[in-house]
């Protein structure tokens, strides 16, 4: 009876489903490995070529590497730029927490968004990305694209009707932020996988914001996720990553560009994002919660004029974000009430200037908070006029929350507020 009683709560085990924390620190825990010379932490594998023992080792692993004959060798690497130990075990742990079959790391979010379009649009194709995107994304599909007769077109996020009536004979891919950019919409993922396979077109979603404790687009159909690791995955704005996650044939095929792209992750890069990822599910959760307060404390303001959080109920997408997300994520973004005879631009920067945890920075997603204005950050060059245009207002602020508590956060709005 003890045996049978002992059985099945093994066989319970090994069909559950762990939770955040555990995948986030162990990745999948019947794979794990002793590491060399049983360290707890993954080892730094600091080489740029591997040795062998003799020919018959040499030629041996050409043989595995060509027909998979040798299982054993499945880890080996002849060279660091196709392959290292420490970046495949952070690859693995990625994998693992995104519901993805295998992950490729880059050297930074925008390295994975450039080689993944690179290889997945062929000459004369044509991309369709929603309007909301980061600037740099955008931009690299409508300048740098059209050198290999590559055409794009731009849809706003949500409009599902504007997204089928882009898709074109040669539509190879819709790419899409989720949340977006500065604005927080949220894609309805079953949505935009349902028309993509209408047109055999293929989706990739950027989930940096949300990361997958609060969203896993691949679990809604999606083809590929990519994320800027230098966001929320190492969350203390130390190094430069990205990632894409996916199924095994498409991560195999854009890992064999990359070894000729060569954009390829340091191995102490990808030793301090793992160092991160242990703690992202907590990080997330704390930035979730604190966000949410924030949003709801600034929405309540008479100094603010709108707050866009996917968490309230005025955002556009909180019915989506309620029904797909487990988080709504840690930015919260808003536009400061106008004062007569002061340009919007100024008050804004009064604000900021006026608050005292937050650095004023690019990025978002690491343990400190970070705050900016996108006009003066990422639009400066760009009039008002030009700005309004694509909709960054001047009195527009974008609070990346970190993991200060949250009634110093609040605390700190207050007294910057009072000040205006």
């Amino acid at each position: 009876m003890l045996q049978q009683l002992a059985r099945t709560e093994s066989e319970a085990w090994a069909e559950r489903d762990p939770g955040d924390s555990t995948q986030a620190v162990h990745g999948r825990v019947e794979e794990r490995k002793t590491n060399a010379g049983h360290a707890l932490t993954t080892p730094i594998a600091q080489t740029a070529t591997y040795t062998f023992a003799d020919t018959a080792d040499l030629r041996a692993f050409m043989e595995a590497k060509l027909w998979g004959s040798d299982p054993s060798m499945k880890e080996r690497q002849e060279y660091g730029r196709y392959g290292n130990p420490t970046v495949r075990a952070v690859e693995r742990r990625l994998a693992t927490l995104e519901h993805g079959d295998a992950a490729l790391l880059y050297p930074s979010g925008m390295a994975a968004v450039t080689n993944v379009l690179l290889a997945m649009l062929p000459a004369g194709s044509h991309i369709i990305f929603t309007d909301d995107c980061y600037r740099r994304t955008r931009q690299f599909c409508t300048n740098f694209l059209r050198r290999f007769n590559i055409e794009s077109s731009q849809v706003p996020p949500g409009d599902s009707t504007a997204l089928e009536a882009a898709i074109q004979d040669n539509t190879r891919l819709i790419v899409s932020e989720s949340p977006t950019n500065p604005y927080l919409r949220i894609l309805d993922l079953e949505q935009l996988v349902t028309i993509a396979r209408r047109h055999r077109v293929k989706t990739i979603i950027d989930a940096t914001f949300a990361t997958p404790i609060n969203q896993r687009p691949l679990d809604f159909g999606v083809d590929l996720v990519i994320h800027s690791a230098t966001k929320y995955l190492s969350g203390h704005n130390d190094l430069m990553a990205g990632v894409a996650v996916g199924e095994k044939g498409l991560i195999h095929a854009l890992r064999q560009s990359q070894g000729m792209l060569g954009g390829v992750i340091d191995p102490h890069a990808a030793y301090l994002l793992e160092r991160g990822l242990k703690t992202l599910a907590l990080r997330v959760d704390r930035q979730n919660r604190t966000a949410l307060q924030v949003a709801a404390y600034l929405e309540s303001h008479p100094g603010i004029e709108r707050v866009w959080y996917p968490g309230l109920p005025s955002h556009p997408d909180h019915g989506v974000a309620r029904a797909q997300m487990a988080g709504f994520g840690g930015v919260v973004t808003f536009s400061v009430a106008p004062i007569t005879g002061e340009a919007p631009l100024d008050t804004a920067s009064r604000l900021i200037d006026a608050l005292a945890i937050p650095y004023i920075a690019a990025s978002l997603g690491g343990v400190e908070s970070l705050i900016e204005q996108p006009a003066l950050m990422s639009y400066y060059e760009l009039s008002t006029e030009e700005r309004a245009a694509i909709g960054i207002r001047d009195n527009l602020v974008r609070f990346a929350i970190g993991i200060e508590d949250a009634g110093d956060i609040i605390a700190d709005l207050q007294q910057a507020l009072s000040q205006l």
